[in-house]
């Protein structure tokens, strides 16, 4: 047995460890749910990153920086000012109105079943969404780690779990959160040290403006790909410079037929890619770097990216090919690369204004500032109302407790994130990536460093996993036995039995999850976390911040708000054309005719119709307005 797995398995055997051990604690369901509300403060500020800090915000915003530059810190930026609202509106009020769930706190002055069933279907709704990205990246931590395959990892990953859950409930949730939280902080710090340490260097696998290969035949499958008597394919620039190619053939069914020319089970594989083509001052190395220097550097590199194209084949199948992309590092520093961004540098096209392509160049570039601020507007708002984290608040014993774990939380988290950019940048120019999976960008950069590195981070970021989809299906568990079953359907239960019913509940979630993190293995983990913070930011944030500010909120008005928030948000993203491609498997152009909506992010628009129907509706039914009421 390697060493690698060896450290993977004391990992995954101590965290599961503590689970038992703590599972004589949760006998009651204030036990169970909330963990008695006796989690110390700084434990529990501790928690709140290893619960908040997941998949994606280690795998998924790494990816994007090592492959997007300054785009994926654009992530780190929102997730991080989110919690900005957590702790100055939502912290204190949260802990003083509820006991167990989000939907305590909505119904606290109003006693009302379609309050508690419509904040507990928008907990199951977004706590659902937010599981899909943690299982997707823990299938692609198993990938690189053991080598099994992608749905193998998920299915490791979410029994793993729901033995966690099972066991003690929030208790073990709590700890494993804490120690999770406190190894990942402390051991990507040490690997931003090391990639700091080595420095930035020059990749010499892969060359520009070479001659065009002796032999070379016409093109394929199309222009300006060309392949060479030894069968490796080029790529011909428009300034007639050269560059080499990889590329992937696939069948009409979707199964890799070969890889660079050769059968996947004869050796065919993509070459691990990523690195600098030149440094300033006609460098090679530069040797051990400040975190400043080390910026100022790569701004004045070039980088070799890897552009892609998937080219449909007659009959049916695809050629997928990527082609080398030097740029330039100041403009990996800045906005805009990632296909989301596009648009948001440069001026709009102002050139014969008149023609069709330029009327819909500049539609293209407003929509693109849209959607980003629209993202933007969705990480700001929905840290402060998912399901996961709202519930952690009454795991401490009061108030100031509670204020001061939030900035506990926040202190951890603001660290993480800034090493994030270090981590993604030294992928960047790692040579280790892998051009089909951008979640594997951190441990595959790890590796270089040796076994053990990548050992620990992935094993890190696997009990990273762990613990944030414990506290998800914690949340889920919580608003159908609490939320559902006993204050809607009314359905009487002994504290005991509402532990079963949780446990039984946590095996669903689990399960469920299990099967999304199998359906959506392509996508990348930060892109289906933004979709989960624009639908909890337009079904959950209206109603908790005008519930606390302002006095006129009735319970329809909270009803409604939850509802046109939930579905406006959730209908909008399944009719994107993210969701067409990703998901429904259209291809690229295919997707943008099929698409209803003109951007993919719907914060923008559905978080200010929230307000403005709890506003509209309270008007109209705050005469009703009773605190003992039963709507």
């Amino acid at each position: 047995m390697s060493a690698t797995l060896l450290v993977f398995l004391f990992f995954v055997g101590s965290v599961l460890g503590i689970s038992f051990w703590l599972g004589r604690k949760a006998t009651s369901s204030a036990g169970y749910f909330a963990a008695h509300g006796q989690i110390p403060w700084f434990v529990n500020g501790i928690a709140f990153a290893g619960d908040y800090l997941s998949a994606a915000s280690f795998l998924g915003i790494c990816g994007m920086i090592a492959f997007y530059g300054y785009d994926g810190f654009l992530y780190s930026i929102g997730f991080l000012a989110g919690w900005i609202v957590a702790l100055l509106v939502i912290a204190e009020p949260l802990k003083r109105l509820g006991r167990y769930t989000f939907a305590d706190a909505l119904n606290s002055q109003f006693n009302s079943r379609a309050i508690t069933l419509t904040a507990a279907i928008s907990t199951l709704v977004v706590s659902v969404f937010y599981l899909i990205p943690q299982m997707v990246g823990a299938g692609a931590l198993i990938v690189p780690l053991l080598g099994w395959a992608h749905w193998q990892g998920v299915v490791a990953v979410g029994a793993v779990v729901t033995i966690i859950v099972v066991t003690a409930g929030m208790v073990s949730t709590t700890w494993v959160q804490f120690i999770k939280g406190s190894l990942l902080v402390l051991f990507c710090a040490i690997l931003t040290v090391l990639i700091l340490n080595q420095g930035l260097r020059i990749d010499q696998r892969f060359a520009r403006g070479l001659e065009l290969p002796a032999g070379a035949t016409e093109a394929w499958p199309n222009k300006p790909y060309v392949r060479d008597g030894n069968g490796s394919l080029w790529k011909k620039e428009s300034d007639g410079t050269v560059s080499q190619v990889q590329w992937q053939v696939a069948n009409a069914a979707g199964v890799v037929q070969s890889i660079n020319g050769v059968a996947p089970a004869d050796g065919g594989k993509l070459l691990p890619v990523g690195g600098l083509i030149s440094l300033p001052d006609g460098q090679t190395s530069t040797g051990a770097l400040s975190p400043l220097r080390y910026l100022s550097t790569l701004i004045d590199s070039t980088v070799l990216l890897w552009s892609k194209e998937v080219i449909p084949q007659e009959g049916g199948g695809t050629v997928t090919i990527w082609a080398q992309k030097p740029t330039s590092g100041a403009k990996l520093m800045q906005p805009g690369q990632h296909p989301l961004f596009k648009g948001i540098q440069g001026e709009l096209p102002v050139a014969d204004p008149t023609k069709p392509e330029t009327v819909l160049a500049r539609q293209k570039a407003w929509l693109s500032r849209i959607d980003f601020l629209s993202l933007m507007l969705a990480l700001f708002c929905g840290t402060a109302s998912l399901p996961h984290i709202l519930i952690r608040y009454y795991t401490v014993k009061d108030q100031p407790s509670a204020r001061k774990s939030t900035v506990v939380g926040i202190a951890a988290i603001g660290l993480f994130y800034v090493v994030t950019l270090f981590l993604g940048l030294g992928a960047m120019t790692s040579g280790a990536l892998n051009l089909t999976d951008t979640n594997t960008a951190a441990p595959l950069m790890a590796k270089t460093f040796g076994d053990l590195p990548f050992a620990i981070i992935s094993a890190i970021a696997f009990t990273t996993v762990l613990g944030t989809v414990s506290g998800l299906i914690m949340a889920s568990a919580g608003a159908i036995v609490h939320d559902l079953l006993k204050n809607v359907w009314d359905i009487q239960l002994s504290d005991a039995h509402q532990v079963r019913a949780g446990k039984a509940a946590a095996i669903v979630v689990g399960g469920l999850a299990m099967w999304l993190g199998i359906q959506f293995a392509a996508m990348n983990v930060t892109s289906l976390v933004g979709w989960a913070f624009n639908i909890a930011a337009s079904a959950n944030l209206p109603a908790l911040v005008m519930l606390l500010f302002w006095r006129g909120t009735t319970k329809q008005g909270i009803t409604a708000a939850i509802i046109v928030g939930l579905s406006s948000s959730l209908t909008w993203v399944l009719v994107s054309k993210e969701a067409f491609q990703h998901v429904y498997g259209y291809s690229a152009d295919a997707a943008a005719l099929a698409t209803l909506v003109p951007f993919s992010q719907p914060a923008i628009v559905t978080v200010p119709l929230g307000f403005l129907v709890l506003v509209v509706v309270s008007l109209m039914t705050r005469r009703a307005r009773s605190g003992s009421s039963t709507g």
